[in-house]
């Protein structure tokens, strides 16, 4: 009867995954780093755990950067197509070279 009680408690107490809007985190996110209150206190406020405030304020502060780029800055931010199948082509290439010189060396005339 005890482990009834125990479990119907249990399963009260968990709460659905709650997914949170991008302008809730920015929200929660902004209050943190205002520091007028404590971590604490906005997670009651919140309704949310400390971790997931920081986690929040961590990525908004690292993405913050982002808001400042020119559209120029932004398209530029990886390698290019081009450099990207330059690099292919010559690791192609090693690969075939290097494929012919292994069978080369199982041959019985590099044993000699």
């Amino acid at each position: 009867m005890g482990e009834q009680i125990a479990r119907k408690k249990e399963q009260q107490m968990r709460r659905p995954r709650r997914n949170h809007t991008a302008a809730f985190k920015a929200k929660v996110a902004v209050a943190a780093l205002k520091g007028d209150k404590t971590l604490a206190e906005l997670a009651e406020k919140f309704d949310l755990h400390t971790n997931q405030i920081t986690q929040w304020r961590t990525q908004l502060l690292e993405g913050a950067t982002d808001v400042f780029l020119t559209p120029a800055e932004k398209r530029d931010t990886g390698p290019s197509t081009k450099d990207m199948q330059a690099k292919i082509g010559q690791q192609a290439l090693e690969i075939d070279f290097l494929a012919g010189a292994l069978g080369r060396i199982g041959d019985a005339s590099a044993k000699k």
